[in-house]
C-alpha cells in the first residue's frame, strides 16, 4: 500500500510549525505575565461564566496562574481532554484541588465533570492578521470552535504573528487575539 500523498498546504504548514516552535520557546517570564494580565482583562470585560482554558504542554504559554485568578473571580474554568482524532475536545471542569490525569499526546486533564464552556481559550504556533491561526496540525480547535459556536480568543506572542498564513477549508479564524502587546481585534472573512 502507498503512503498517503502530503498535500502543498500541508507541507507548507508543517514547516512552519516547526519554525514557530523554535520562536516560541524565547519567551521570557515578563512576556508571559503580561499576555496574562491582558488575557483576563479581556475575559473579566465579558459575561462568560464557563471559560475554556488550556494546561500547558513543554515550551507553551503558561496559563495555570491565569486558571487560579478565574476560579478566584468565580468564574469556572474548563480544561480540554483530548479526544480520539477526528473528534471536537471535551472541556472538563477544573478547580486549584482537582487532580490532572494524563491525556493523548502528552496533555493533562482535570478529573472533572463534563461541561461546555461559553468561551475557549484557544493556543497557536502563528496568527495572521485576518485572525486565522496555525495549530498543531489535528484539527481540534477548529472542530470544537465550529461544533460549539461559542466566541474565541486566541493567545501566544506578538513574535508569532506572520503577514498571512496557509489555509484550508476548515481553518476558522478568531475575531480576538491577545498577545503581551495587547489584544487585536481582527476581522475575519465572512464563511460564504
Amino acid at each position: 500500500m502507498a503512503a498517503p500523498q502530503i498535500s502543498d498546504l500541508d507541507l507548507l504548514k508543517k514547516e512552519l510549525r516547526l519554525k514557530m516552535a523554535q520562536l516560541r520557546q524565547i519567551a521570557s517570564h515578563a512576556d508571559e505575565e503580561a499576555l496574562r494580565t491582558l488575557l483576563l482583562q479581556e475575559i473579566l470585560s465579558r459575561s462568560a461564566h464557563r471559560v475554556a482554558a488550556v494546561w500547558p504542554l513543554a515550551g507553551e504559554v503558561d496559563l495555570r496562574p491565569l486558571c487560579h485568578d478565574l476560579y478566584a473571580a468565580g468564574r469556572d474554568v474548563l480544561l480540554p481532554e483530548t479526544t480520539p482524532k477526528g473528534s471536537p475536545l471535551i472541556f472538563r471542569c477544573w478547580k486549584p484541588v482537582s487532580r490532572m490525569d494524563a491525556g493523548r499526546f502528552g496533555t493533562l486533564h482535570p478529573d472533572g465533570e463534563i461541561d461546555i464552556p461559553d468561551l475557549v481559550l484557544v493556543p497557536f504556533l502563528a496568527f495572521d492578521q485576518l485572525g486565522y491561526r496555525l495549530g498543531y496540525g489535528g484539527g481540534y480547535y477548529d472542530r470544537t470552535l465550529a461544533e460549539l459556536n461559542v466566541p474565541a480568543i486566541g493567545f501566544g506572542l506578538s513574535g508569532q504573528q506572520v503577514s498571512a498564513l496557509p489555509k484550508g477549508p476548515y481553518d476558522i479564524p478568531l475575531e480576538t487575539i491577545v498577545t503581551e502587546r495587547g489584544v487585536i481585534r481582527t476581522n475575519p472573512p465572512k464563511s460564504q
